[in-house]
């Protein structure tokens, strides 16, 4: 091939073959695959398990929780959980171009240093905060940045709220009364209680099919494939005896067809599909694998293991006039369509902020690092987001920052049709430490709302627990933490990253006992960060891009 000759991706209906097989068009997928085509010597195919992400709510913000269950929703649901008074818990997760940051809450929440530095501690320095900081400079696009560390010229549009409710900042001023720092969000340091910054362009959803994906649409070496689901990944044997990725089996329009990677697989399917995807592929517990008649390929334990999420417990108060309970007026959606203005410019969780308690201490977190992060809803997030709004209310709600309880994911079958089973063991640690530090969160959040700044906002009544005039806060507590804490929907590391042998994929995302196979996604984190997992989840992405490029450089011939 000469220098600089575009290479063509297979066109429709013809052989599904390419340098790179990327399996998902989430936040890491898409991101990958705009980046891989940048090189016009390469192609391209990304296969996705949804359809194209052509509806109306998803890309009108505050119309997100009107995905969930739907067909741009894989819709899963937890095994029951016993510390959660036997429920099973809701799990949305996208199912269309740009994955689940389609149908996101769209918070953009880095994280804090620590959370990368410990990163690095379990696969090397690359994955360390100041590795990492020039990466999510790169990826970001602030509007109206005001601290040097944030990125202005990145794919991914970053902005302020266009229209918080007035709720939102009696919030911000309770936190104010209680002490607590007023900071500006995604600061490297000091990071205090703060107004939302939202992944939106001038008040539009900007997912990364819309910021990453639709950007390079018509590159010539990139093909996108929708309502294309993964069975499993494709080896040959290789003369040093480590089987070689060499494609993958996938369902198109009922017909399963094989696609060939000449150079590489990367499972990019998030912390459910990707460890589902490998134990297909006879990667995983053997014992586990021989359960459901599947051949192990790879005894690799740890697959499917290390599930870890953010639990949140809500407290709803009734509200005065205002809040989101009124976003559904056709007068707001005519306003939004005319000016991407008013309440549907919403994201619901207009606030955050960051606390330690002092079961941080007693649990030996170092200094200085929350182990709490208090969210405020400008409506009463109930029934887990499938039920109507009730009323007018808010919601202050406490998320478990770093919990030590311990999940998997499982094959329930060897269909790849079938859910797998998914326990994240809420709340089960034995030390009850978990259970501990959410108790102490949800007691900052009453003491928020028996300010006078959310006194002045809220009319004495509750939303959930429906009748909590009536109890006293630590009834309150238990209730929410028990009867009604659902997830933040932030699943990682079932397929974690490490330098030890037992991890699932190494530092260079390389799945340990194949060649030509990655992951790249929230699986392979090896620890939850403190903050939200969309923009990690893009930085693995972009540091996958950087792996690739390096490692597989394009050869070509020199022009005499």
């Amino acid at each position: 091939m000469t220098g600089g000759r575009p290479r063509r991706a297979p066109q429709r209906g013809g052989e599904l073959e390419a340098d790179y097989i990327i399996v998902g068009a989430g936040s890491a997928g898409a991101t990958l695959a705009a980046r891989l085509s940048e090189d016009p010597r390469v192609t391209v195919l990304l296969l996705e398990a949804g359809g194209p992400d052509r509806a109306l709510e998803l890309h009108v913000p505050a119309a997100f929780k009107k995905l969930f269950r739907s067909a741009y929703d894989w819709g899963y649901d937890t095994v029951t959980q016993p510390e959660l008074e036997g429920r099973r818990i809701f799990w949305p997760r996208g199912k269309t171009l740009g994955g689940s940051s389609s149908l996101n809450a769209m918070m953009w929440v880095r994280g804090f240093a620590a959370d990368y530095d410990e990163w690095a501690e379990a696969a090397g320095e690359r994955w360390s905060w100041d590795a990492v900081l020039p990466v999510l400079r790169r990826i970001e696009n602030v509007q109206d940045a005001v601290d040097s560390s944030l990125g202005r010229s990145g794919p991914q549009t970053v902005e302020g709220q266009r229209d918080p409710r007035p709720h939102t900042a009696a919030f911000l001023e309770a936190a104010r009364e209680l002490g607590y720092d007023i900071t500006e969000a995604n600061l490297p340091t000091g990071q205090g209680f703060s107004q939302t910054m939202v992944t939106q362009h001038r008040g539009a959803r900007a997912s990364t099919a819309d910021t990453y994906l639709r950007p390079a649409a018509a590159r010539p070496n990139l093909r996108v494939v929708t309502n294309a689901h993964v069975r499993r990944v494709t080896f040959a044997d290789a003369s040093d005896g480590e089987p070689r990725a060499t494609g993958v089996y996938v369902d198109i329009a009922g017909t399963t067809r094989h696609a060939r990677a000449r150079r590489e697989v990367i499972l990019c399917g998030g912390a459910i599909n990707t460890p589902q995807t490998l134990m297909l592929s006879g990667i995983g517990p053997a014992d586990e694998l021989a359960e459901v008649g599947i051949r192990t390929l790879v005894d690799s334990p740890e697959v499917g293991k290390n599930l870890q999420d953010h639990l949140v417990a809500g407290l709803a108060p009734a509200a005065i006039a205002g809040t989101l309970y009124g976003a559904e007026r056709p007068s707001e959606l005519l306003r939004y369509l005319a000016t991407r203005r008013g309440m549907l410019t919403s994201n619901v969780a207009e606030a955050y902020g960051f606390v330690r308690t002092d079961v941080a201490s007693h649990a030996g977190m170092p200094e200085g690092l929350p182990d709490i992060e208090i969210i405020f809803a400008a409506a009463p997030y109930v029934g887990e987001g499938l039920v109507p709004l009730p009323g007018e209310g808010i919601t202050v709600g406490a998320i478990l920052l770093r919990p030590r309880s311990r999940g998997s994911i499982r094959l329930a079958s060897s269909d790849p049709h079938t859910h797998p089973l998914i326990d994240p063991a809420y709340l089960s640690d034995p030390e009850g430490t978990d259970a501990a530090t959410l108790h102490a969160g949800l007691e900052v959040c009453e003491r928020l709302i028996a300010t006078s700044a959310l006194g002045a906002v809220t009319t004495g009544s509750w939303v959930q627990p429906e009748g909590g005039e009536r109890m006293t806060s630590a009834e309150r507590i238990e209730l929410s933490m028990r009867r009604y804490s659902h997830t933040l929907y932030h699943p990682v590391g079932t397929a974690r990253m490490g330098t030890d042998a037992a991890s699932v994929v190494d530092p260079k995302l390389r799945v340990r006992g194949v060649s030509g196979l990655r992951v790249a996604d929230a699986s392979v984190m090896p620890t939850i960060i403190r903050g939200h997992t969309h923009a990690p989840a893009i930085v693995i992405g972009e540091i996958a891009a950087d792996l690739l490029r390096r490692e597989n450089p394009v050869r070509t011939s020199r022009v005499p």
